[in-house]
């Protein structure tokens, strides 16, 4: 227990913090470009273009099939190889946002072929535009059944962050390496308070999204 309250003091549970702020800042950023992205490759490979969406399926597929761990690799180490030079925080935020965006991409298509295709007939019938009618009916349709697994997918991505400590991203694992590094004994703390953090936030994403559900009435 005296290893605990020591390894738990104010100075270490505030530099764990401001750790945990920068896997915030990192998730938060991640999100939303991996949703930008997501949505439009997802509805891209929905409207079946010759050759395009066939494309867009084959590169999404690839990266869904790749470990996140290689692609902040070669985010990280692997563009500097041709002249480009990406600093740690928008690496991690821009490989975490690519493999992301692969993964939206397939949720959102599903939750697009999901919505009865009678609709889309519907709307036409009635004077849209195919534009039209994917924005006003078959969109804020397929986003509803779609809520509960972007949720799942974007903690998913927050505790992915985890993995970004390969590039010395100063994050929450990160940092309690940091802690633990100095002494031993504070590993077990550390992870207990990591765990504690993940969880609650996780569970709270969690409880908004079955609540959200519910009010729309999924």
């Amino acid at each position: 227990m005296d290893t605990f309250v020591k390894a738990l003091s104010w100075v270490n549970l505030r530099y764990l913090f401001e750790g945990f702020g920068i896997t915030i800042e990192v998730s938060l950023w991640a999100i939303v470009l991996s949703f930008i992205v997501g949505s439009l490759l997802g509805v891209a490979r929905y409207v079946n273009v010759k050759y395009f969406s066939a494309i867009v399926g084959f590169v999404i597929d690839i990266i869904r099939n790749l470990p996140l761990i290689l692609i902040l690799f070669f985010v990280y180490f692997g563009l500097p190889g041709i002249g480009i030079r990406v600093a740690v925080v928008p690496a991690a935020i821009i490989a975490l946002s690519i493999f992301e965006s692969a993964m939206l991409a397939e949720i959102i298509r599903s939750g697009i072929n999901a919505v009865p295709k009678g609709q889309m007939e519907a709307a036409r019938s009635n004077g849209l535009t195919y534009v039209q009618a994917m924005t006003q009916v078959i969109m804020p349709q397929a986003f509803r059944k779609m809520i509960p697994p972007i949720v799942s997918q974007f903690i998913s991505l927050i505790k992915d962050t985890s993995l970004a400590t390969i590039i010395l991203l100063p994050e929450a694992m990160y940092r309690a390496e940091i802690i633990y590094g100095q002494n031993v004994n504070y590993m077990i703390p550390m992870y207990v308070a990591l765990a504690v953090i993940y969880f609650v936030i996780n569970y709270l994403l969690s409880i908004a999204s079955r609540h959200l559900a519910k009010r729309l009435a999924i």
